[in-house]
This record gives structure tokens, C-alpha cells and sequence, in this order.
């Protein structure tokens, strides 16, 4: 198959996008030739670093910030990706907005796409791109059904935010992500209690400020 890719979008591209990037490119370095991420943001300045607060995040988990800094999002990139995941509704539907017919089944927000995706998805597929092109159209599917009882999808624009509420905007995304990859990866799969309230018949997750879901 012909590598995955996949684009996040948020507004500035400085918080959440470039963490959840970053996040997703580590949690997948094996499968970096045929899984390729990249981010943007709708309102973005091109060539902007990453916010300090997302930096010191990567830095405590041993990482670096990806990429040469912010950019704009585009009809192309939205064109050429095969899962756009905003951090928000809004960027959701801005990708939409710009590429309709590619984007509509293929855009979601990343706690909304951590939710939706089913391991049953991609049972019997090993190659990462298959497994993830697989999840896409599962999430997809399932979409309709499951919305009006996910709860909130939004992850927060931490700008200006207080220190504790950037924290924990930075670990909701950590824990989307996370959930994600261990989906793609062959053999690793997220427990039941971590896919949220998408499915009634799910337990749900740890009560603490930040956890799943």
C-alpha cells in the first residue's frame, strides 16, 4: 500500500496539532515509511515554534518537537491526506469545508476518532497502513450512531489558559493518541474501559482530572 498520512489541524498550529504530531510520529516511529504525520492550523503564521508549554511536555517525555514550525491549512493537504484530526469541531469542519468529498468521511477530532475506532475494525490485518485505513472507515461508519452519546470531542485551545488547564489539555491529547496507535499497531490494543462512552456497554475509564475519556 501507499504510506497513510495523516494530518492534525488546529488553529495557531503551535499547541495542539504540532504535540499531537509529535505524539503520534514517536508512538509510530516503526512505522514511519508508511505511516506519514504532519499538522497545520487554520489560522496559523507560517514558520511560528512550538508553544514552550508543548516543548516542556515532549522534553518530559524524552521527545522533541517535530517539524520547522507552523503552517497554514490548505486544500492540499487536506486533499492529500487519508485522516484529518482536528482538535476541535471547528477545525473538523474547516477541513470539510475545503475538500468536501475527500474530507467528509475522513475528518474527525482526535478524541472523537480515539472513541469511534473499533480493533474488530482491522482484525486479520497486519501492514500499519491497512490497519489504519481500515479504522478510518470504521470510525466512519459508526459515526452517526455513536455521536449523541460521546460526550465532548473538543480538545481546549490552551492559549492564555491557566498552567493546570494546559496540563490538561496536553493529557487529553497524549491519552487520544496513545489510544490510536496502540489500535494501528498490530497486536496492540487498547483495553475495553479506554474507548469511552461511545458504546453503552463499555465500562468507563478512571475518574481522574485528564484520563481517558
Amino acid at each position: 500500500m501507499p504510506p497513510f498520512r495523516v494530518l492534525v489541524v488546529c488553529t495557531g498550529n503551535l499547541y495542539r496539532s504540532p504535540l499531537a504530531e509529535c505524539l503520534l510520529r514517536h508512538q509510530l516511529i516503526e512505522h514511519r515509511h508508511v505511516i506519514h504525520v504532519s499538522s497545520a492550523g487554520t489560522r496559523a503564521v507560517a514558520g511560528v515554534p512550538a508553544a514552550a508549554a508543548v516543548t516542556s511536555f515532549l522534553a518530559g517525555r524524552g521527545l522533541r518537537p517535530c517539524g520547522v514550525g507552523s503552517r497554514r491549512l490548505t486544500e492540499d493537504l487536506v486533499e492529500n491526506a487519508d485522516l484529518v484530526l482536528g482538535a476541535a469541531r471547528e477545525h473538523r469542519e474547516a477541513a470539510v469545508r475545503l475538500s468536501p468529498v475527500r474530507a467528509l468521511s475522513r475528518a474527525f477530532t482526535f478524541r472523537e476518532f480515539a472513541r469511534l475506532a473499533r480493533s474488530e475494525d482491522a482484525v486479520g490485518t497486519l501492514d500499519p497502513a491497512a490497519r489504519f485505513a481500515a479504522l478510518v472507515q470504521g470510525a466512519a461508519a459508526r459515526r452517526g450512531a455513536a455521536s449523541a452519546r460521546m460526550g465532548e470531542v473538543d480538545v481546549m485551545d490552551p492559549l492564555g489558559a491557566p498552567p493546570p488547564q494546559v496540563q490538561q489539555c496536553l493529557i487529553q491529547i497524549e491519552e487520544a493518541v496513545e489510544r490510536i496507535a496502540a489500535l494501528v499497531r498490530p497486536g496492540r490494543h487498547p483495553s475495553s474501559a479506554a474507548a469511552g462512552p461511545a458504546e453503552p456497554s463499555v465500562a468507563a475509564g478512571p475518574a481522574e482530572p485528564g484520563t481517558w475519556p
